[in-house]
């Protein structure tokens, strides 16, 4: 994987999900007769789910669980599993431009996890860390669309991150990265994926780690909401 940085086997599906949709997220839209899309139960892949949502006009979704991320709290196979489901709904609700409402818990003296979860739909609360009031506010002074994403071209692979304030790109052309991420982007053991290809993506802040899986941070849009030279 070559960088450039510019100044300034996967979890299984079988742990569903149920969230609350809207067509609208104005209050009193939403009020109308059939703005409610009701409660949904996800058990595919969370980038067919988002995409189930998308095509029934879904422009607000609400999590009523709260993602926790405190480091005991996801020592059981099938909470990280959940844990991660709901991570992948928020990225890819994100990259569709889908209002999410969720919430998310991180140990004490946690001052990382918002950062690295900063180019995704910022929660209503952040629970755990001790200025976890301050870094909330900070996650929503500073989110915009396309902070992190990556894209694909006829063979190669590029991620472009602008979270830590710069734009940071990162290109992959060997085959088994493009594999490594195919495993990653859902969740996977990380005994899973390429070691090499997974101590780089670690080493760049591109994988967050969920209990013994390892989740992919970057997501995919689907279209470019300015130039894409800009992004």
């Amino acid at each position: 994987m070559t960088s450039a940085v510019h100044p300034p086997s996967t979890a299984p599906d079988d742990i569903p999900l149920t969230v609350t949709a809207w067509r609208d997220y104005d209050p009193d839209a939403c009020a109308l007769p059939g703005m409610a899309l009701g409660s949904h139960r996800l058990t595919g892949p969370m980038s067919e789910e988002t995409d189930r949502l998308w095509g029934l006009g879904a422009r607000r979704v609400t999590l009523p669980r709260t993602v926790d991320l405190a480091p005991a709290a996801n020592t059981a196979p099938a909470t990280a599993r959940r844990t991660v489901r709901s991570l992948c709904l928020v990225r890819d609700l994100t990259a569709r431009a889908v209002l999410v409402e969720w919430r998310l818990r991180v140990g004490p003296g946690d001052d990382e996890t918002w950062k690295l979860l900063s180019h995704l739909q910022p929660p209503q609360r952040l629970e755990g860390a001790k200025d976890a009031q301050e870094q909330l506010l900070a996650w929503r002074g500073t989110h915009y669309l396309c902070k992190c994403l990556w894209r694909q071209g006829p063979g190669f692979l590029q991620i472009r991150d602008r979270r830590w304030g710069d734009l940071r790109r990162f290109t992959c052309d060997e085959p088994h990265y493009h594999d490594a991420i195919a495993r990653l982007d859902p969740g996977a053991p990380a005994a899973d994926v390429a070691p090499d290809a997974l101590a780089d993506f670690i080493k760049e802040h591109l994988v967050l780690r969920v209990g013994d899986l390892a989740w992919w941070l970057p997501y995919r849009v689907k279209r470019w909401i300015q130039e894409a030279m800009a992004v």
